[in-house]
């Protein structure tokens, strides 16, 4: 690696970190632009794994902070993740048979979608003490299958479905939710990245590079998340703005109009 891609790396993954931090699920679809167009990395099927990598790790450091303050509902959180993890492998090895350019048209397609579900007002009303039941369950597995097939397939964290997809079959707050959803990121990613890198397709010391700048970005995005308390629906919606803009870069690159 040159000295110009691991700076790249660390500052792309900083990048990240500060726009998870600040704004939650949705930052993390910006990774894989960020590995292709800034880092240098040229196969597609490489960043998406890559950023898998990168994402799943972030995510579980985050859902330690968040269970030891008490707001994931772990036996909702568990059913939802095992029953996606079956779907992200199959999602994930559906999509390295997609030619990458292919495969970036729909990555950009889903980063439209992301974009969108941010613009919509969030709704924080539901059940602070929500407990697992059987009818529970019925309607989180459905709901965990396509998610991470989803996620496995776009090379995503998911966290803009898992989040309403919790909230829509247990009746949890947006918080607990929000909290909740990280074990299905961090267990959709680390399933994708692992059938990725059965192929050969992490790379790994970018993946940490990408990491480790994450860290430092997310401190600074829960502190800037603070200043921005009075702001927050206009921060949102500058936010999917530019994710709409990057996805349109995405979609120009991937079919071949880009002149460089």
């Amino acid at each position: 690696m040159s000295v110009v891609m691991i700076v790249s790396a660390l500052m792309s993954g900083a990048a990240v970190g500060a726009l998870l931090g600040l704004f939650g699920g949705g930052g993390s679809v910006l990774a894989t632009p960020l590995l292709l167009y800034v880092v240098g990395i040229d196969d597609p099927h490489v960043a998406i794994g890559t950023s898998a990598a990168a994402v799943a790790f972030n995510a579980g450091v985050n859902l330690l902070a968040h269970g030891r303050s008490g707001r994931v509902k772990w036996p909702c959180a568990a059913v939802f993740a095992g029953a996606g993890l079956l779907g992200s492998f199959f999602g994930s090895s559906l999509a390295k048979a997609v030619d990458g350019q292919k495969l970036l048209l729909f990555f950009a397609a889903a980063m439209a979608a992301i974009a969108l579900s941010m613009l919509r007002r969030p709704k924080s009303a539901g059940d602070p003490n929500v407990h697992i039941t059987l009818p529970m369950m019925v309607k989180l597995a459905p709901m965990g299958v396509l998610t991470g097939l989803a996620a496995g397939f776009f090379g995503i964290g998911g966290g803009f479905l898992i989040v309403p997809g919790l909230m829509a079959a247990t009746g949890m707050t947006l918080a607990n939710a929000a909290a909740s959803s990280l074990l299905s990121v961090s267990v959709f990613g680390a399933a994708t990245s692992l059938n990725y890198a059965l192929s050969g397709q992490v790379n790994w010391p970018i993946a940490a590079l990408f990491v480790l700048g994450g860290l430092g970005g997310g401190a600074l995005g829960v502190r800037g998340a603070g200043l921005l308390a009075g702001h927050v629906a206009l921060a949102r919606r500058l936010f999917a703005g530019l994710v709409l803009l990057v996805a349109g870069y995405v979609a120009w690159r991937a079919l071949g109009l880009w002149p460089i």
